[in-house]
């Protein structure tokens, strides 16, 4: 007798938690042949704002971690990666429609990428900061820090390296992150939130939306609790119009320039992320 399939049912993740919209809404997700591969949470103004509100709950926590054990949690998701890879690969094949080799590649970047920047964790405080010569009898030392609430609109034609090249980079420095995914492809992002849930990233540092980036981008660059905007996957939106918005709340916004891959790994992607504080101390006379 042969049994019903479980359907995998793929909601956002807001907080360590697994919620639908509030809005109740769905859509279809696709395959690159046109097959229907599941049903999607549409998210809303309110569930970006309840992400938000979570990210800055987490903010204090994971930013005053040591840089040290940033990197193990990094290097944990990477670990568990690895162990569901298989998985991963099945859902870029659907969703992407390249071959088994192709997706393995890809899931072989994404685990190489999270332990690239895993490695620059309790490092890239010592080749951002620097001892300023000044003149006088002062130490003056320009130390990184996190810049807080960071929104990201993940790359949109990618299922998974875009998404962890979008992410990583903010968590290295102590932010917290709001991601959209990818519109078209979002289940591997989903199953990548069930990694985080069951690795060591407390509730909140990570919250994933699936939907609209139209939709939702601009709710978030609005958002006076929103410290800094991340248009690394936001080709097709209305730039000129987020950077307004942002504006009125004194936001930062990265945008990638002369079409440069801007989710490439780079140390620059994680100090872009940073605000430098600069401390003057009086030397010892004695």
């Amino acid at each position: 007798m042969s049994r019903l399939a479980v359907l995998k049912t793929y909601k956002l993740y807001i907080g360590g938690k697994f919620p639908r919209s509030e809005s109740g809404r769905v859509y279809e997700v696709l395959s690159a042949s046109g097959d229907f591969l599941a049903n999607a949470a549409k998210a809303s103004r309110k569930d970006a704002r309840d992400a938000v509100v979570a990210a800055r709950s987490a903010l204090s926590g994971w930013s005053k971690a040591t840089g040290y054990n940033r990197g193990q949690v990094l290097y944990r998701i990477a670990e568990l990666l690895e162990g569901r890879r298989a998985q991963f690969i099945d859902e870029i094949v659907s969703a992407e429609g390249v071959s088994a080799a192709a997706a393995a590649a890809q899931v072989d970047e994404a685990i190489d990428r999270w332990i690239w920047y895993a490695g620059w964790a309790d490092k890239y405080v010592q080749v951002a900061g620097n001892a300023n010569a000044v003149s006088g009898p002062f130490f003056n030392l320009s130390v990184p820090e996190p810049t807080g609430v960071v929104a990201v609109i993940a790359p949109q034609d990618s299922s998974l390296v875009g998404l962890v090249s979008a992410v990583a980079p903010a968590l290295v420095a102590g932010n917290t992150v709001v991601v959209v995914a990818s519109e078209r492809l979002p289940l591997s992002a989903i199953s990548l939130s069930e990694v985080l849930v069951t690795s060591d990233v407390p509730g909140g540092v990570v919250n994933i939306l699936t939907g609209s980036p139209a939709e939702i981008a601009p709710w978030l660059a609005s958002h006076a609790d929103v410290n800094a905007l991340d248009l690394v996957g936001a080709g097709s939106l209305d730039w000129v119009s987020l950077q307004i918005a942002a504006a009125e709340t004194l936001m930062r916004v990265f945008a990638p320039e002369n079409g440069a891959d801007a989710a490439a790994p780079s140390l620059a992607r994680v100090t872009q992320f940073t605000e430098t504080k600069t401390v003057w101390h009086t030397k010892s006379l004695l």
